[in-house]
C-alpha cells in the first residue's frame, strides 16, 4: 500500500512539473530558394510542428541563400503558415548578400530583431551581421544599447523572469564584439544563450551562461529536422527532432539565474606611435558601415539607422584613456534621415552640395545645412557602391559617379540629375569606381569588371570571371587603373592583370591568398595587395607577368576585410577585420605599428583632399584621424 501511494505521489509531481515546462520550436539555417529540396521539407517541418503542441517557434537565421527579394518573399509564404506565436532573425545570408540592403527583412518582419514573453520566460534575439561585406559576425551598436534596455525593463527584481537569448552567430571569436553582448546579459537571469549558423549541435560556454549551436535544416544524406527546447523549473532540455522520427534527446542542463562575472578580453589599449598623432574624433549611438566623404571644414558618413551625418573636423580634447584621447568629439553640424542602413558614403559633388546615396535613392542636400534640395528613387534597388566626384578639365564638366543595383550612373553634380545609365548589369555595385583618362572602371556582383566612356556611359570592354560562382566576382574590390594594365583580386584569391585597351587577361597569381583589399603607391611603382594571412604584399605594375617585390607580414593572422590600402607620405596603411589599423614603410619594407583601434572591421581608410590626414572609421562607430608629424 505504502508502495501505491509513494507511485501515486511520484506521477502527480511528474504531471505538475510538467505543466511548468515551455516547449519551443527552433529552426535555424533553413536556407530556401524557391523550388529547392529545402522548401519542400521546411513545409513538412512546419506541418509537424503545427501538430504538435509548442509556446512559440524561434528561427535562427539564414532562412534563404542569396538574401534576394525573391527568396525572403518565398520563405516568408511558407513560414506565416506557422499556427504557434513566431520569432525570426536574419543570418549572414540575408545580411552579406542583400538585393535590399538589408531593408527588404525589415519591412518582411518588422524587424531584425525581437522580444517575446511566454509565461515567466522573456525571449531575445538581436541580429549579427555580417552586413553587406566579408566580415565577422557583429551586433550593431544600437542593439546592445536595445539589448541592455530591453532587459532592464521586461526583467524586474523580484518577477522572477527568466531569459532564453538567440543569436544567429555563436557568442565566440566569430562575433567581433561577443564581449561587449556577455557584459549586457550576465547581469540577467539569461538560461540559455541559443544559435545556428554552424549546422552542428554542440555546447559551448558564453561567459559563465550556457550556451548551445542548434541544428540546420538540412545535414545532409537526407537527414532533415529542427530542433525542440524544453524549459521547465529546474533543467533546460534539448532535443533533436528528425522529420518522421520522435525527438531524441541531446543536451540537459540546470537552469542557473545568477552568473558570476566572465573573465573576458578586455578592449585593447595602445600607445601614440612615435611620428604619428590619432585622434578619436566621433563615437556614434549606432555602427556605421560606410567609408568617409570630406570637404574642406567637415567630415561626412551614414550610419546603420539611417542617418546621415556631418561632423567638423575640429576637436577638443578632455583627458587621455590609456593612449587614446578619452572624450574628444568633433561638432555634430546635421543629420539626415534617411529611413534604413546606409553603406554608401556621402559624396561632396558641388560647393555647397553632398549627394547621400540611400536604400531607396540619391539625396542632394546643402553640405551646411543638411537641407534637403532635391531626391531622386531608385527604379531597381539600394545604393550600396561608394561614389566618385571628379571636376572636370578647367574646373569644367564634373562628373558624379554612383553605382547602384543592376545599373551604374552619370549624375549631373550641380542638380544630381542623371545624365546617362548603364543597365546591362545582373546585379550590385559595391566597391568605388575608378575613373582615370575619361575612362570609369568598375566590377559588380556578377562576375564582370567594366570600362566605360565617362561621357557617354557606352561600354568599351568587358571582362567576366571564369568560374560561375557570383560569389567569386570582383564585386567589391577598388581596381588599380595604370595606363595600360587594370589590377584585381577576387575571392577566389587570385590577382590579375587586365588589359587596359582590351580587357583580355594578361595573367594571374595564386602563390599567396589575396582577398578583395589593393592599393598603390603614390606613384604608381608598386601594386599592394593584403594575403587571408595577413601580410602586405608588393608586385610590380608589369603587362609581361607577375613580380613579388616584397612582403611584409602584419601579424594580423587569418585576414579578410575588404578594406583598401593607401599609401601617404612615404607610410601605407592597412585595415583589418578586427580594427586593427596597421602602417609599413615601403622602402625599408618593415612594419612600422599595428594599433588596435577597436575590436570591428576598419571599413575603410580615407585620405582627407584638404589636408594630410588619413581617417578610418569602424564598424562599431568609431572615426579616427591620423596625423604624421
Amino acid at each position: 500500500m505504502k508502495a501505491r501511494v509513494i507511485c501515486t505521489l511520484y506521477i502527480i509531481g511528474v504531471c505538475i512539473f510538467s505543466s511548468f515546462a515551455q516547449r519551443f520550436a527552433v529552426l535555424s539555417d533553413i536556407h530556401v530558394s524557391p523550388g529547392n529540396a529545402n522548401e519542400a521539407k521546411l513545409i513538412e517541418a512546419i506541418n509537424e510542428i503545427n501538430a504538435d503542441t509548442f509556446d512559440a517557434v524561434i528561427l535562427c537565421g539564414d532562412l534563404t541563400n542569396e538574401g534576394s527579394d525573391a527568396e525572403l518573399r518565398n520563405v516568408k509564404g511558407i513560414l506565416d503558415r506557422i499556427a504557434h506565436p513566431f520569432f525570426i532573425i536574419p543570418g549572414n545570408h540575408e545580411n552579406n548578400w542583400s538585393q535590399s540592403a538589408t531593408k527588404t527583412f525589415v519591412d518582411l518582419w518588422g524587424a531584425d530583431r525581437f522580444v517575446g514573453e511566454i509565461g515567466d520566460l522573456v525571449l531575445i534575439g538581436t541580429n549579427c551581421g555580417p552586413f553587406m561585406k566579408m566580415g565577422d559576425g557583429h551586433v550593431k551598436q544600437e542593439d546592445i544599447h536595445w539589448l541592455e534596455s530591453t532587459l532592464n525593463e521586461k526583467v524586474k527584481e523580484g518577477t522572477g523572469k527568466r531569459v532564453l537569448s538567440f543569436n544567429h552567430y555563436a557568442l565566440n571569436n566569430d562575433m567581433d564584439n561577443y564581449t561587449d553582448y556577455i557584459r549586457v546579459i550576465e547581469k540577467y537571469p539569461v538560461i540559455a544563450q541559443v544559435n545556428g549558423h554552424y549546422h552542428a549541435y554542440n555546447r559551448y560556454q558564453a561567459g559563465n551562461i550556457e550556451g548551445v549551436y542548434l541544428r540546420a535544416l538540412d545535414m545532409r544524406n537526407g537527414d532533415y529536422g529542427y530542433s525542440i527546447l524544453e524549459v521547465d523549473p529546474q533543467w533546460v532540455h534539448i532535443y533533436e527532432k528528425k522529420l518522421g522520427e520522435g525527438p531524441k534527446a541531446k543536451y540537459a542542463f540546470p537552469v542557473v539565474t545568477e552568473h558570476a562575472k566572465a573573465e573576458l578580453a578586455q578592449r585593447p589599449q595602445w600607445e601614440q606611435p612615435q611620428g604619428f598623432k590619432i585622434e578619436k574624433l566621433w563615437t556614434d549611438s549606432a555602427s556605421i558601415f560606410t567609408r568617409l566623404g570630406f570637404d574642406r571644414d567637415n567630415v561626412y558618413f551614414g550610419n546603420s539607422l539611417g542617418q546621415a551625418k556631418s561632423i567638423s573636423k575640429d576637436i577638443c580634447a578632455s583627458g587621455w584613456d590609456g593612449a587614446a584621447i578619452a572624450h574628444s568629439q568633433g561638432d555634430l553640424n546635421w543629420t539626415v534621415e534617411t529611413g534604413a542602413s546606409l553603406f554608401s558614403r556621402p559624396v561632396v559633388i558641388e560647393k555647397g552640395l553632398i549627394a547621400i546615396p540611400t536604400c531607396t535613392g540619391v539625396i542632394i542636400a546643402d553640405s551646411a545645412t543638411g537641407k534637403v534640395k532635391s531626391s531622386f528613387e531608385s527604379k531597381e534597388g539600394p545604393y550600396v557602391a561608394d561614389g566618385l566626384y571628379q571636376l572636370g578639365q578647367s574646373g569644367r564638366g564634373g562628373y558624379y559617379l554612383q553605382g547602384g543595383y543592376k545599373r551604374f550612373e552619370s549624375r549631373d553634380p550641380k542638380t544630381g540629375k542623371l545624365k546617362w545609365s548603364y543597365d546591362d548589369i545582373d546585379n550590385y555595385c559595391q566597391a568605388a569606381p575608378v575613373l582615370d583618362n575619361g575612362e570609369v572602371i568598375f566590377g559588380a556582383w556578377d562576375r564582370s569588371l567594366r570600362c566605360l566612356d565617362a561621357k557617354s556611359g557606352k561600354l568599351k570592354w568587358i571582362w567576366q570571371h571564369p568560374g560561375t560562382n557570383n560569389l567569386l566576382s570582383p564585386g567589391n574590390v577598388v581596381p588599380v587603373v595604370t595606363d595600360e594594365v587594370v589590377f584585381i583580386v577576387t575571392p577566389d584569391r587570385v590577382l590579375r592583370a587586365i588589359d587596359r585597351k582590351s580587357g583580355q587577361q594578361l595573367w594571374q597569381d595564386k602563390s599567396v591568398r589575396y582577398r578583395e583589399s589593393m592599393g598603390h603607391s603614390q606613384d604608381f611603382s608598386r601594386i599592394y595587395a593584403k594575403t587571408m594571412d595577413g601580410e602586405l604584399i608588393a608586385v610590380a605594375p608589369k603587362k609581361d607577368g607577375f613580380e613579388e617585390l616584397w612582403k611584409v607580414d602584419l601579424g594580423l593572422g587569418y585576414e579578410h576585410a575588404p578594406c583598401i590600402i593607401v599609401e601617404k607620405d612615404g607610410v601605407v596603411y592597412c585595415g583589418s577585420r578586427r580594427g586593427i589599423l596597421s602602417a609599413v614603410d615601403p622602402y625599408k619594407k618593415e612594419l612600422l605599428w599595428s594599433l588596435p583601434l577597436g575590436v570591428s572591421e576598419i571599413n575603410g581608410i580615407d585620405e582627407d583632399p584638404y589636408s594630410d590626414d588619413i581617417y578610418v572609421s569602424l564598424i562599431e562607430g568609431t572615426i579616427f584621424r591620423i596625423a604624421k608629424q
